[in-house]
Order: C-alpha cells, then sequence, then structure tokens
C-alpha cells in the first residue's frame, strides 16, 4: 500500500509556484492543448451545458477548453484557493454562461455538481489517494453518456529524479488506469508518450522543478551537502549534448459513462 500524499505540503507548493508556474510548466500546457484537440474530436457540436474541472490551477485547460468549446455553466476545483486569481483571468477572456469555484481536496468535496456533461483534468490525479474512489465520484456526477477526460502522467515520469533522490510519486500504468476506470467508463480514447526536455545544467532543471511546484512530495530540506551529491549525481547519469534532460510521461484518456 503506498504512503498517503501530504496535501497540505502539495497545497504550499503549488501555491508558491502558482504564478510562475505558467511560464515553466510548458509540457503541461501542451497536453492542455491535445486533451482539448481529443475532447472536441469525441463532441463534434463542441457545446457543453456543465463542465466541472478538477485540478484548475492556473487556467491553462480552461483557457484551452473556453477557446474551442461553448460551455454554459463551468465549475472549477483545486486544492490551491489562490487559483481562482489565475482562473478569473482567463474569464476576462473567454465567454462562459456562468462560472463556479469549488476549493479544497476533491477527494473530501462533497459539494459537486450533478447531471454533468464533461468533467475534466489536466496533470493532476498522480495527486490522488484513491483513484478508484475518484473515478466513482465522478461517474456518480456525471449525466447518463456524460464523459470524463483527464491527463496525468506514467511510471517513467521524472524517473532521472527518482533514482537520484530514492523517491518520487506512484505514477499508474496506461493499463492500471483503464482498469480503475473500466468499472464506471467505457474508453473512448487512451494514449500515452514520452518527453524528454534538456536543460542546460542540473541547477536549470531544479530551477524548472520548483518554478512548478511539482516538487511538493517530501517535506525534509536540501541540505549543503545533499544538494551537491544530487548536482553531481545528476549529471553523471544523465548528461546530454546540450547538458542534462528529465523525462515526462503523459497519459490522455477520454471515457463515457457506463450505461446500465
Amino acid at each position: 500500500m503506498h504512503p498517503l500524499i501530504d496535501k497540505q505540503l502539495v497545497r504550499d507548493r503549488f501555491s508558491r509556484t502558482l504564478f510562475s508556474y505558467g511560464r515553466h510548466a510548458v509540457v503541461q500546457k501542451a497536453m492542455a492543448r491535445e486533451l482539448s484537440e481529443i475532447i472536441c474530436q469525441q463532441v463534434p457540436g463542441r457545446s457543453f451545458e456543465r463542465v466541472f474541472e478538477v485540478g484548475s490551477g492556473s487556467g491553462a485547460l480552461m483557457a484551452e477548453l473556453l477557446g474551442r468549446c461553448t460551455v454554459k455553466s463551468y465549475y472549477a476545483n483545486d486544492l490551491v484557493e489562490e487559483s481562482l486569481i489565475s482562473l478569473q483571468e482567463v474569464l476576462e477572456r473567454f465567454a462562459v454562461g456562468e462560472f463556479h469555484f469549488l476549493a479544497g481536496d476533491i477527494e473530501s468535496l462533497e459539494l459537486i455538481p450533478a447531471l454533468l456533461d464533461l468533467a475534466v483534468s489536466n496533470a493532476t490525479l498522480q495527486w490522488l489517494d484513491d483513484l478508484d474512489g475518484f473515478f466513482r465520484k465522478i461517474s456518480l456526477h456525471l449525466k447518463p453518456g456524460g464523459m470524463l477526460a483527464f491527463t496525468t502522467f506514467g511510471p517513467s515520469n521524472m524517473r532521472e529524479i527518482a533514482s537520484v533522490e530514492g523517491v518520487g510519486l506512484s505514477y499508474h500504468s496506461l493499463g492500471e488506469l483503464e482498469l480503475l476506470a473500466g468499472r464506471y467508463f467505457e474508453m473512448s480514447v487512451s494514449r500515452e508518450e514520452i518527453v524528454r526536455m534538456e536543460f542546460t545544467s542540473p541547477e536549470a532543471m531544479l530551477h524548472h522543478i520548483r518554478s512548478t511546484g511539482v516538487n511538493g512530495l517530501l517535506r525534509r530540506s536540501w541540505t549543503k551537502s545533499r544538494y551537491h551529491h544530487f548536482i553531481k549525481e545528476y549529471r553523471r547519469l544523465f548528461s546530454s549534448e546540450n547538458g542534462v534532460y528529465l523525462t515526462y510521461h503523459p497519459l490522455y484518456c477520454c471515457m463515457k459513462k457506463r450505461t446500465l
């Protein structure tokens, strides 16, 4: 059994990087674009009555969706209450009938809108403790034939950091996600990719990580010796022609609620 994720630590890290996230989270932004395209391919009319986003963050997915689709009621949820500021900036650029923000941990949130046409999430589900419970909860709030579309990350994600530090999130494979979600949904689209980002140095890679908040896993601080050890080992093990590299492993899933 995997240890529970420290949600308060995750909230604190993402809260501190909320306004730098959009500039540095290039992979997550590309995932938001791709997920929006997948959704549009599944719904040719590109029109939704009620949309619920889990982990709305800096608003990347919200902007991509509203730039492509018509939404009457948009409900956004995030662990970081301050993310509402970023979402309001998105709303100044794109029209939506009505907007509601629901702050809190989706795993304990009770006030979730019902009869949803679409539930979406970008680069968030890896932070949940109980994915089966999440899939069950979302299925109960979707209308018959409603759709869940999300991205998350697979087991190869940031494997370089995990190999040096000896710690990382417990990522699910695409096959595991299909099995978990399959109890409640019929899969329409599922695919994965490997993205290798290059940086001039291990220090530049760490700056990228800190600026996106995705290091929100451990409370222990970096001592000087630990920091130098990490830099030395990372350069030794993961050098590239232009510096060093870091692997991202995006997963894409789009599915419809099972009908009895």
